[in-house]
């Protein structure tokens, strides 16, 4: 497992406390992108027409 040896580099006592800093900055990382996303420019202000496909 990965947090397992992140947690042995980090010195961590439990594996919870480098569990909980990582979820923690995935989060952040996540809403930070959504939100870029969210202020794109490039983005069309219609979305695109749907094609039927038989």
């Amino acid at each position: 497992m990965v947090f397992v040896a992140i947690k042995e580099i980090l010195g961590h006592a439990h594996i919870g406390v480098t569990a909980g800093v990582y979820a923690y900055v995935r989060l952040r990382l996540q809403r930070n992108a959504i939100e870029a996303l969210g202020q794109s420019d490039d983005a069309p202000d219609d979305p695109p027409a749907v094609a039927i496909v038989r």
